[in-house]
């Protein structure tokens, strides 16, 4: 078995098929079938593939707790408490 990078930049790819390819890089990596030079190939893609996952959850994340925020009605002067205690 050998590894071949693909030639989709990671950014180009969706979040389904970013972890398609990184769960089919780790069955790869496991099954210890690759030589050393396409292991580090399929490690290193590997890696960018996570980074790429985490700053699309960071963006998902953010952009649920804008969501979020316009959810919740922004306390007035009536119903906020201005005294300082």
């Amino acid at each position: 078995m050998s590894y071949t990078v693909s030639a989709i930049p990671v950014e180009d790819l969706s979040f389904r098929a970013a972890m398609v390819e990184l769960d089919g890089i780790l069955l790869q990596l496991e099954g210890n079938s690759l030589e050393l030079e396409e292991s580090l190939l399929a490690y290193e893609r590997g890696v960018s593939l996570l980074r790429a996952l985490q700053a699309k959850l960071a963006t998902a994340q953010q952009t649920i707790d804008v969501l979020m925020g316009e959810l919740v009605p922004a306390a007035d002067d009536a119903t906020q408490d201005a005294t300082l205690s």
